[in-house]
């Protein structure tokens, strides 16, 4: 029980966020969920043993980790978006070894009009258009780089590159997406590195927090539906169990799985023994409504793509 209790207690506390302890907790804090899961052990052993008192305080420890948990499959309540909708759709490519027919067939089933890469290197980009990407999405701003430093984001609409987050390990290319009707939208394709050691760590840590707030302070003002929306889309190394990514949530964003109770559902993990993961988010603008969020698999990657329908303000 006192593993649980803990665990429970580093979770709550933001672990990802103490002193000393933030760095190794961060991988850690990942498996949450399955911790959560494994929570009736402790209950049902101290009920055996008529440890009535070690029972009260294990159901205690359950409620306060299956409620971090368990609202990710519920959904959330929606704002009162009347905008046009914007489709969008992320996905690690591995390398650029994921399958070129399937993420072509993914843009046009699910009729994307955004996409976010991650791990886009320069000699993948020709197979994947030459595939049909670019003639579904012909509006491109990439920052191609070796291995699985390289992003790259296609858009249906004309774009503006705008500058890339400066200082980060992996490439973030950002863009002004107008859609038609004249709306514009802000897109950031997201990959921080993973943090699985004290270096990589303090990288992760500081590239979520140069990602750009959504301007909350917009809400409110007279002008608020002539500024862009912006969205976070690709493979944010964290779940919801990381205090620094709720952090930027609190930046102004909504997280689509979590607002549409798709929040458990892994995206990475899938093709190896192992837990799974939901490390790859699309972040909008909270006052963007999620009409539904998709979770498909992508041969040749070892994540899945990301899928959401969101209607704007």
């Amino acid at each position: 029980m006192g593993a649980w209790g803990i665990w429970a207690l580093v979770r709550l506390a933001g672990g990802d966020r103490l002193p000393v302890v933030q760095a190794p907790a961060a991988p850690l804090l990942a498996l949450t969920p399955y911790v959560a899961a494994a929570v009736p052990v402790p209950i049902i052993v101290a009920l055996l043993l008529r440890r009535w008192r070690a029972a009260a305080v294990a159901g205690a420890v359950a409620m306060l980790l299956l409620g971090a948990v368990v609202p990710r499959a519920l959904g959330g309540d929606q704002p009162n978006a009347e905008g046009p909708v914007v489709r969008v759709l992320t996905a690690n490519l591995l390398f650029g070894r994921a399958d070129p027919a399937r993420l072509v067939e993914l843009v046009r089933s699910t009729r994307a009009d955004v996409l976010s890469l991650q791990e886009l290197e320069p000699e993948a980009v020709e197979r994947y258009e030459r595939a049909g990407l670019a003639a579904l999405l012909p509006h491109k701003a990439l920052d191609t780089r070796c291995c699985a430093a390289g992003s790259g984001l296609y858009s249906r609409y004309p774009l503006r590159v705008l500058p890339s987050l400066p200082r980060t390990q992996m490439a973030m290319p950002q863009a002004e997406i107008t859609l038609s009707g004249g709306r514009r939208i802000e897109v950031t394709a997201v990959h921080p590195v993973p943090p699985i050691s004290s270096g990589a760590f303090r990288a992760w840590k500081r590239d979520l927090a140069a990602l750009p707030d959504a301007r909350p302070e917009n809400v409110a003002s007279a002008g608020a539906a002539d500024q862009p929306v912006r969205i976070l889309a690709g493979d944010f190394n964290a779940t919801l169990d990381h205090a620094n990514f709720r952090g930027l949530i609190d930046r102004g964003y909504a997280d689509a799985a979590d607002r549409a109770g798709a929040g458990l559902i892994p995206t990475w993990g899938t093709t190896e023994p192992g837990p799974r993961i939901t490390i790859d988010h699309i972040l909008a603008d909270r006052r963007c409504a999620v009409n539904k969020v998709e979770v498909h698999d992508l041969p040749g990657s070892d994540h899945r793509a990301v899928f959401a329908e969101l209607r704007l303000p």
